[in-house]
């Protein structure tokens, strides 16, 4: 009889627990009412910040968001000790940033191989942005596993690069949705369209499948 109770309350907890469904909207209030506090970039006083001409965070350690300026601005990027970069807005059209592997030919030196890694993505509502979550997450896990530094940009630094390090968090720092955008909105103002929003609560209730399960 206790055996049967005990199951049948498991059961009703995990029930309880999916019907908890992380929404698109919720993760859009979430991001409405965190505050990122105005700070200058660590380590750089603001008048270097202005003569670098850069959009750039530290909004997990080892881990950066900016924009097109920050990535192609390679004196900036070994200043900062930056050996990985993701640009999640790669291409030729309005709104990416044309880099590439031969962009960053000249990074690797003695103590350390540069890494690049690109998407061809837009900045859309439309755009699958999921499809990129876990390759996005083993490439920054491991620049920061090989005690390198992870710059992750697109445009602006505010939507599809975010996203991507809100789901690197979620997926392997095991945060929810919720805890990843108070964690980078601590650092920096982010603004993941609402079609993004929407794929990163899907993410997150995957995950919490996953682990309740596991």
């Amino acid at each position: 009889m206790a055996k049967t109770l005990k199951k049948y309350l498991t059961h009703y907890r995990n029930n309880d627990k999916m019907a908890e469904q992380t929404t698109g909207r919720q993760l859009q209030r979430i991001l409405h009412y965190s505050v990122t506090p105005c700070r200058p970039m660590l380590g750089l006083r603001r008048s270097e910040c202005a003569l670098y001409d850069v959009d750039c965070d530290e909004v997990y350690p080892r881990l950066y968001i900016g924009d097109a300026n920050s990535a192609k601005n390679k004196q900036y990027l070994r200043l900062i000790g930056v050996t990985h970069v993701l640009n999640t807005a790669e291409g030729t059209r309005f709104g990416q940033v044309d880099t590439g592997h031969s962009y960053y030919r000249d990074m690797s030196g003695i103590r350390c191989t540069f890494r690049y890694m690109g998407f061809p993505m837009i900045d859309q509502p439309t755009t699958d942005i999921s499809r990129y979550f876990y390759i996005a997450s083993k490439f920054i896990e491991n620049g920061i596993n090989s005690g390198g530094k992870v710059l992750v940009h697109c445009m602006m630094g505010m939507s599809r690069s975010a996203t991507c390090v809100l789901a690197y968090l979620m997926i392997a720092r095991k945060m929810t949705a919720a805890e990843a955008i108070r964690t980078v909105r601590m650092h920096r103002d982010i603004r993941p369209n609402e079609g993004f929003l929407q794929q990163l609560a899907d993410l997150d209730n995957e995950l919490k499948r996953d682990r309740l399960y596991y």
